[in-house]
């Protein structure tokens, strides 16, 4: 029998995530958490679950197996948006409920069922509805469901009748579904809400006629025509957004705002009031709006500016019972929580994320310690006060005085989910996640003036002074994630697994990274690649000061997406620091990216075109003389294979020996489970042949 590796493991865990409970929801009266979990690490079916509160009792809610659903046939808008979101599983990995959390409805294959939550005795039901299902949601009385099909939005009662609300009136308009910047950069998976009352919906009419088509082949498959997808590349046209209030009653009424200065649908919030954040095409200016549901007139509630862009944290807008708006800005070297107009949390803590509001208490996430996230909660009475204080990464739910935390940390691997009422736990959701074959050896530290947080992973079997160590970089190294934290997360488990290979593994955090404020997030504003790139070169040379079996003679360095430019970025500017890289799905030029993500940091090509020039590789591609292995997903739609091909291209053009892994039928995410696997194997040799290990 074949011994098990970490790699095989990695990947049929689809990155250790499976069996983790996720999803949580909490009823308005606190006694029951909804939450999804696939019953081990290595099923890749998630089931709805319910756990009772009062009693600690997990209950399986829903089970596909069990609806005769077996392997998943999925309509293309919900592939689209599983790939937006990074979701790897399958089974129930999206479900809604009423206002009283009793019914949920989710989809299956596209097609879509109910479920009562609070009749142990129910079971799952199909509903007749027209066409493939998308996001299915309940409407607050628990009496009828929307979802979108074809481009419409329908609504079906739970008798079965069917009634469509809104139809798309051209080919290449859809309506209740999240754009694709919305999806994949603003946070914005959703594109219709119901009134508090059940009455209406406001919806968004996504019109994508403006949009560039991108044509997305598979070279193995001549036959097969290609897949067209309406991209906004930066620079050029946004999808039309517009806001419809759509009464169950046929009429119409639009939401009127200045949408040629604020083309941006950021959030919507509806609870005692319907708020909507929009924000101009620059992100310099960002305003609350508040929505008249009858006439569809907006009032401006706040408006915020930034001489780079203005943040709006997941979460937001939000009101407390009082009808105090919720909400964060930058103010001085912090993101403060706000809650009517006033900072009500301390300099120095880093507001991340507004979880909840349960009644008049704010529930948030924030960060004191760049590599920790910790729950905290605000009320008037208190005032702000930490809620974990365990070193790690925290999320959670609050409703009802049930607050749901779950918690990872370098002390155990996996999420650990505690459920607590009046200030003590009651409950715990298990995990069934799997073990993994090796653990984590990381030491964190502070690189240089910039004290960037860092860490250093070496072979468990490697002793101080016994020999010289060759270095792999394995960073990140962008806006929008941070690998250096303090909890055992997978990223940390490839890194180790390296280790174990014979490499001294080192992960930075550089400039822009999250956590470490505004200032340090907008010093990356028109300059991707230099501090980015200087920040890499600091790190190292701070390990190795700390580490002196570091060998400098020999270092490689590996990423993903902006990672992977990063990579590619080193052998070209720095060989004399980086001797090899393996760049997977680098975006190489800067123009063949998204409006919203790379305008806020390069600003629009037309103004500064400099800056994109600046941070693109392919005029470079004559400089390389490191070994270099690219890697690209043919199916990518986010950072489409064209930025490997035109740079593989260029340094053929100059004569510059390289490498190219294109591989077939393979996303961004690369869920596959051999290809995950034998990708860490593959970029094993190619970095031990390159660097004579």
């Amino acid at each position: 029998m074949t011994e098990p590796s970490f790699p095989r493991q990695f990947a049929r865990t689809r990155r250790f995530r499976l069996g983790t409970p996720r999803l949580f929801g909490i009823s308005p009266d606190g006694g029951r958490v909804t939450f999804v979990r696939s019953a081990g690490g290595d099923d890749p079916v998630e089931r709805l679950w319910t756990l009772d509160v009062a009693t600690g009792e997990e209950r399986l809610v829903a089970d596909p197996a069990a609806l005769g659903i077996g392997a998943e046939d999925l309509p293309e808008e919900e592939k689209a948006r599983r790939e937006r979101s990074r979701e790897q599983a399958g089974g129930i990995v999206a479900y809604a409920t009423d206002a009283a959390t009793r019914l949920a409805a989710f989809a299956l294959s596209g097609r879509l069922y109910t479920v009562p939550l609070d009749d142990p005795a129910a079971t799952a039901t199909e509903l007749p509805a027209s066409g493939p299902v998308i996001d299915p949601r309940p409407d607050p009385s628990g009496t009828r469901v929307a979802y979108v099909s074809g481009g419409a939005l329908r609504v079906i009662d739970l008798d079965g009748t069917d009634h469509l609300v809104a139809a798309p009136d051209g080919p290449d308009v859809v309506w209740g579904l999240a754009e694709h910047v919305a999806a994949e950069e603003m946070g914005r998976d959703r594109g219709y809400w119901w009134s508090p009352d059940g009455s209406r919906l406001l919806a968004a009419r996504v019109d994508n006629s403006m949009l560039q088509r991108w044509y997305i082949s598979d070279p193995s498959q001549p036959a097969a025509p290609p897949k067209v997808i309406a991209y906004p590349q930066a620079g050029t046209d946004n999808a039309d957004v517009m806001l419809w209030l759509l009464g169950l009653d046929g009429s119409r009424v639009p939401v009127e705002w200045d949408r040629k200065a604020f083309e941006y649908v950021v959030s919507v919030y509806w609870g005692t009031a319907l708020l909507i954040v929009v924000q101009s095409r620059d992100q310099r200016t960002a305003r609350v709006l508040r929505v008249d549901p009858e006439t569809g007139g907006t009032t401006e509630v706040r408006e915020d500016r930034d001489p780079s862009w203005v943040d709006i944290a997941p979460g937001t807008p939000a009101l407390t019972a009082s009808g105090a708006l919720v909400w964060t800005d930058a103010v001085g070297a912090t993101y403060r929580l706000l809650v009517d107009g006033e900072p009500v949390t301390p300099a120095g803590l880093q507001v991340r994320a507004v979880l909840d509001v349960d009644g008049d208490t704010v529930l948030f996430a924030a960060t004191a310690e760049p590599t920790e996230t910790h729950l905290w909660m605000y009320s008037p009475e208190d005032g702000p006060r930490p809620v974990t204080s365990e070193p790690g990464v925290h999320e959670g739910r609050l409703g009802a005085g049930t607050l749901v935390v779950a918690a990872r940390s370098l002390d155990h691997f996996g999420t650990r989910v505690t459920v607590h009422r009046d200030g003590r736990q009651v409950a715990e959701i298990a995990s069934h996640a799997e073990t993994p074959l090796l653990t984590p050896r990381v030491t964190l530290m502070r690189a240089g003036e910039l004290e960037l947080c860092t860490a250093v992973l070496l072979p468990s079997w490697h002793e101080p002074g016994a020999g010289k160590l060759p270095v792999l970089m394995d960073p990140y190294g962008g806006p929008g994630l941070q690998l250096v934290v303090a909890a055992r997360t997978w990223n940390m488990l490839v890194a180790q697994w390296f280790a174990e290979q014979g490499f001294a593994v080192v992960v930075a955090d550089g400039r822009g990274t999250p956590g470490r404020g505004p200032a340090w997030d907008r010093s990356v504003r028109g300059e991707l690649a230099a501090p980015v790139l200087e920040d890499q070169v600091t790190a190292l040379h701070a390990a190795a000061d700390r580490y002196p079996d570091l060998d400098l003679s020999r270092v490689g360095i590996r990423g993903w997406s902006f990672g992977g430019f990063l990579a590619a970025l080193a052998v070209l500017r720095r060989p004399d620091v980086f001797h090899a890289a393996v760049a997977g799905a680098p975006p190489t030029d800067q123009r063949l990216y998204d409006t919203y993500w790379k305008e806020r940091y390069l600003g629009h090509p037309d103004e500064d075109p400099d800056a994109y020039t600046r941070n693109s590789i392919i005029h470079e591609a004559a400089g390389l003389t490191r070994p270099l292995m690219l890697i690209h997903g043919l199916a990518d739609d986010n950072v489409i294979a064209a930025h490997t091909l035109r740079f593989s291209a260029a340094l053929t053009a100059a004569a510059r020996p390289h490498t190219v892994l294109p591989l077939t039928g393979v996303t961004h995410m690369t869920p596959q489970e051999s290809i995950a696997e034998n990708l860490l194997h593959l970029q094993l040799d190619f970095l031990k042949r390159s660097l004579g290990v």
